[in-house]
């Protein structure tokens, strides 16, 4: 409420206030009409908006629904302004120390934090609780003193209720002191993050890692990468427990060893001195969206088709198939194993399964390899990598051939189904 009446003074043109209802206690909504009130009083547009909070950890999915609840109302331009006090700040880095929280988790909260979705500025975070009190009486508004605040059942509560009086006695100017850390946390936040950025260039791309170029790293600055590389685009990073089980399960594996390890909704695969992150549709394509055995299709020049392997699109090229295959059916078969081809401009045939492994083309990628057949004669195969162009009597100069425009990756797992 301090923070909404100083809001309207310097910025009386600009503020809008936001009372989020969880609808967890009987007199939330009288709290939302006293909100409503007191921003009418200083001409500042209220929104009142109801939020349904899911069952599990209380405090953690009213924060959820919380911000939810801000993101819906918030404009591109504006800047959403909390009113979280150095009391806050301070509990805020007790109860991260005690879940076993790093350096990220100890800078705790930023006076001003931008995020993708939101940017956050909170003015107070320097300001005791005691300060605030004494503003709220000089000014003489009305303002509310949630019981949740003393119910010691929460975390933050008991810290606040139960340990709080006793490190204070203990340590008076201890409030000020736990603060400080969380800011000096933050400049050490800051430059190892400009160290990660290095190592991310060196080592990482979004969902692939080189774990030859990540085994030349200090094991600190490994940790540091795999966290970061393993939050991806949650809001938190994993546990030092998943990092340390990655390591020791899939990256520190023996080398003929299947590794693969399942940590929330990804799996973690490597494969030749690389680790990959994969979702389940993924992983488990070829069993979630079988490829029909024989499919047939006709083929236009211009035309873009879309194969298991990728979308591909029809053109002239120098060396390629006989335009007399223009507008006719020509099947296309789905790899079964054993098969050779002679790859055009190569020498004999070869195992098409070689190929493959020359290209470098994932296991969990391979069964949308599919093979190109007219009258029992192979003109080619669709694979992730493109069209290799088999030798045959049908190749002439001036010919054509599908070019890969976009491999499986790009397209949503839905393009292996039967229906392509």
């Amino acid at each position: 409420m301090l923070l909404l009446y100083l809001m309207s003074e310097i910025f009386p043109s600009q503020t809008r206030s936001i009372y989020v209802d969880h609808q967890l206690q009987s007199s939330s909504t009288e709290w939302g009409c006293l909100v409503q009130k007191q921003s009418e009083q200083l001409n500042i547009p209220c929104v009142i908006q109801k939020v349904h909070v899911d069952a599990g950890n209380l405090e953690q999915q009213a924060r959820h629904a919380r911000y939810q609840a801000y993101t819906k109302h918030l404009k591109s331009h504006e800047i959403l302004v909390l009113a979280h006090h150095q009391q806050d700040q301070a509990e805020t880095l007790l109860l991260r120390l005690f879940s076993g929280a790093g350096v990220n988790g100890l800078s705790a909260m930023q006076a001003y934090d931008v995020r993708k979705d939101l940017t956050i500025w909170r003015p107070f975070l320097e300001l005791s609780r005691q300060q605030i009190e004494e503003w709220a009486k000089q000014i003489g508004f009305d303002y509310v003193v949630d019981p949740t605040n003393h119910d010691t059942h929460y975390d933050r509560a008991w810290c606040r209720e139960e340990l709080w009086p006793v490190l204070e006695k203990r340590f008076p100017k201890m409030q000020s002191a736990v603060s400080r850390t969380s800011y000096l946390m933050q400049d050490a936040t800051e430059i190892l993050d400009d160290v990660l950025q290095s190592d991310w260039k060196l080592c990482a791309t979004e969902n692939e890692l080189d774990l030859t170029r990540l085994l030349e790293l200090s094991d600190a600055r490994k940790r540091q990468l795999l966290s970061a590389w393993m939050k991806g685009k949650d809001q938190y990073r994993p546990s030092y427990d998943m990092v340390k089980r990655l390591q020791d399960e899939v990256i520190f594996a023996k080398p003929d060893a299947q590794a693969t390890l399942h940590i929330n909704s990804y799996y973690y695969v490597r494969y030749q001195k690389k680790l990959y992150r994969l979702t389940h549709a993924e992983l488990y394509a070829e069993k979630l969206f079988p490829i029909q055995p024989i499919m047939n299709q006709s083929y236009n020049l211009e035309q873009m088709i879309q194969t298991a392997s990728g979308k591909f699109k029809i053109l002239t090229q120098d060396i390629g198939l006989s335009k007399q295959l223009l507008n006719k059916d020509l099947k296309l078969i789905k790899r079964q194993g054993g098969e050779k081809i002679h790859l055009y401009g190569r020498i004999g045939h070869w195992p098409l399964k070689k190929a493959i492994q020359e290209a470098q083309i994932l296991p969990w990628f391979r069964h949308t390899i599919q093979i190109l057949v007219v009258e029992n004669v192979m003109l080619g195969v669709f694979s992730p990598k493109g069209f290799w162009l088999a030798q045959s009597d049908y190749i002439e100069q001036g010919g054509w051939q599908p070019s890969l425009v976009s491999d499986c990756r790009e397209n949503s797992p839905q393009s292996f189904s039967n229906d392509e």
